[in-house]
């Protein structure tokens, strides 16, 4: 497989990723801040001992409202948010799905999304600059079985995608969607190991993408080398993606 890495110079910019702690989240805010943005990570686990962590609940706007500007109050600006944090929750059938634990993975995967767009897009637009990825699923695009509510969420991410992208399309401030296939992180520890085999069979390469490999595609978007692509789904699937 090939090594490369392509340098971005992110200098003087500053990057919100949510769930930024740990896994996706994390190999994205160590590219960003690797290519020299100031990254602040929002995280439900956030070291607030560390410069601009903010302990933050997505699926509550008022603390993310308060952390926006917060934030822009310290940093003095916002040019990227990328929307990571999320919840797989358990593998089951729909009839069988707790009503509640459905709900919860709404609310943090689709409605944390709007929610934090909805804190940071004044900052964005008052700039005329900025750009917004959401790393969504390729769940939403297939639907995958046994699991109902991220399937459901992750489309609605991709939607939402296209709304805003389409709504902020002459502002200079891009929207767009990562939609991966596995990756290996600990949140596949959450579903069962027979549901992560399924996934890696469906893969025409047969292997778990990468934190790195997410990462990448991140920085790309973030950067001025993306320019006419907006309200887009880029998929990251392995070959496993259809259309």
């Amino acid at each position: 497989m090939m090594q490369n890495s392509v340098q971005y110079d992110f200098s003087g910019q500053v990057a919100i990723v949510t769930g930024g702690r740990a896994g996706i989240g994390k190999a994205i805010a160590d590219k960003l801040a690797s290519a020299g943005a100031t990254v602040s990570i929002w995280d439900l686990e956030a070291d607030e001992s560390l410069p601009l962590h903010y302990r933050v609940d997505i699926s509550n706007a008022e603390t993310l409202q308060q952390a926006a500007a917060r934030l822009h109050a310290d940093a003095g600006r916002i040019d990227m948010l990328v929307n990571n944090a999320g919840y797989a929750g358990p593998t089951t059938t729909l009839w069988e799905y707790p009503a509640d634990v459905w709900q919860k993975i709404i609310d943090i995967n689709l409605v944390g999304v709007f929610n934090t767009c909805r804190a940071i897009v004044p900052y964005l637009l008052q700039q005329q600059s900025g750009r917004i990825v959401n790393i969504a699923s390729l769940a939403g695009k297939e639907g995958t079985p046994n699991a109902s509510a991220y399937s459901a969420a992750k489309a609605g991410v991709l939607a939402l995608t296209k709304s805003l992208g389409k709504e902020l399309a002459t502002s200079n401030v891009l929207v767009n969607a990562i939609a991966p296939a596995a990756v290996n992180t600990t949140l596949l520890a959450q579903m069962s190991a027979e549901h992560v085999q399924t996934m890696i069979n469906k893969s025409p390469m047969q292997r778990l993408g990468t934190v790195d490999e997410v990462a990448e595609l991140t920085a790309w978007l973030c950067s001025s080398a993306c320019s006419f692509s907006t309200g887009a789904v880029f998929d990251l699937s392995g070959g496993r993606a259809t259309y």
